[in-house]
């Protein structure tokens, strides 16, 4: 490896760096606990010390498929060079950066994804119609399915048709089977990922499809009846510690998809004499996004927590079970998503169930405007410097 060649790996890779922080700080680090801090389930400095540590693992565990998707899925023909990458990253970290500071949650997904495009076709390379077309479908539907199935679980709730612990409990259910058929890279072999229900399945000894299925009901049925159980003990507390577990569960899947954003663009530098394995440059990422969210987050948090809707447990529950499978979505195909989209669609349609109790209208409008913004501005910004650059150098 040259000197000229590790000195510009260096370079983006510092970008990347700066971008993960940001993304730390603003997206992943403030989003996952923002509904627990907002029904008083958690405090704001212990939030962000734990989503630090839980979005560290996801980075590294689940991280692979979105970092592969924005290194090399978005443009077709032309492979990020480091200096595409430098400027595509910049660009992106200091508008999310600039949201941080300002309390709006910028789309780190709209942002960074514009970015790439820009100075992908900047480069000359083409325009991937086929992945676009799934980013903007994932990306439409999110605020209506996540926000429908927050409204529709916290109007399950609050009325008087179902029992309320019992109902808790088979929601509980419903988490486990997600989380018994979700990827992990330890679990699966090499360049992978396996899943607890795939495992446990294959044990059984039956065939792969009823093993699944087995291993799954298995799941479920454990977490239905270890929430019943404390919430019979003491429902306040069991409420409580459910909505914990959903915020670290939201927190894990954001670290998964996150990382993906800030070093993505570095994958395409990983041949070429730059011989650094992808899990190395997750750990990397992950830790960026650590110190983010231990040093910028409990500003966006008090923000999503606060400014967007009164959150009780209830609706809090209500609102980080969708995002947990949606986020899991993103992650198992490899979509960029934005988890402040997702979480303040979520937060806004669990508001709703209270009849707009709570739900700012104006927050609302101009958090959408600097979503839309961000992506157009990461867009012609990234061609507008990329293609300066070309000229000048």
């Amino acid at each position: 490896m040259g000197v000229e060649t590790l000195a510009t790996f260096g370079i983006a890779a510092a970008a990347s760096l700066f971008m993960a922080w940001a993304i730390g700080a603003g997206s992943s680090g403030s989003t996952p606990f923002a509904p627990a801090v907002g029904a008083n389930a958690i405090s704001v400095l212990r939030a962000g010390l734990i989503v630090g540590v839980l979005g560290f693992s996801g980075a590294v565990l689940q991280g692979a498929n979105v970092t592969e998707a924005v290194g090399s899925e978005l443009i077709i023909g032309e492979p990020l060079t480091a200096g595409a990458a430098i400027v595509g990253l910049l660009t992106a970290a200091v508008l999310v950066a600039l949201g941080v500071f300002a309390g709006y949650p910028i789309a780190t997904a709209f942002t960074v994804t514009g970015a790439v495009v820009g100075v992908g076709l900047a480069m000359g390379g083409g325009p991937a119609w086929a992945k676009y077309a799934e980013i903007l479908t994932l990306w439409t539907l999110t605020p209506f399915v996540g926000g429908g199935i927050a409204y529709a679980i916290a109007r399950l709730i609050r009325g008087d048709r179902f029992d309320e612990d019992r109902l808790i409990a088979g929601l509980a259910g419903v988490v486990g089977a997600l989380i018994a058929n979700i990827g992990f890279t330890f679990l699966g072999p090499a360049g992978e990922q396996g899943s607890i229900a795939g495992t446990l399945g294959a044990a059984t000894g039956l065939s792969a499809t009823v093993g699944v299925v087995v291993a799954t009901l298995a799941v479920a049925l454990t977490a239905m009846a270890t929430l019943w159980l404390a919430l019979n003990r003491d429902r306040a507390a069991g409420q409580r510690r459910f909505l914990l577990f959903l915020g670290g569960l939201v927190a894990f899947s954001a670290g998964g998809s996150q990382v993906g954003l800030a070093i993505g663009p570095l994958v395409p530098l990983l041949g070429g004499g730059i011989d650094i394995p992808l899990w190395a440059v997750l750990v990397g990422g992950g830790f960026g996004l650590l110190v983010g969210s231990w040093t910028g987050a409990p500003r966006m948090i008090k923000a999503i927590s606060q400014d967007y809707s009164s959150l009780g447990p209830r609706r809090s529950i209500a609102a980080l079970i969708p995002s947990f499978a949606i986020a899991q979505t993103a992650v198992y195909f490899g979509i960029p998503v934005s988890f402040n989209e997702i979480i303040v669609s979520a937060i806004v349609g669990s508001g709703l169930a209270a009849g707009n109790a709570g739900v700012s209208r104006d927050k609302m409008l101009y958090t959408v405007l600097a979503w839309v913004g961000s992506l157009v501005s990461a867009f012609v910004i990234g061609y507008v410097v990329y293609t300066a650059v070309q000229l000048v150098f």
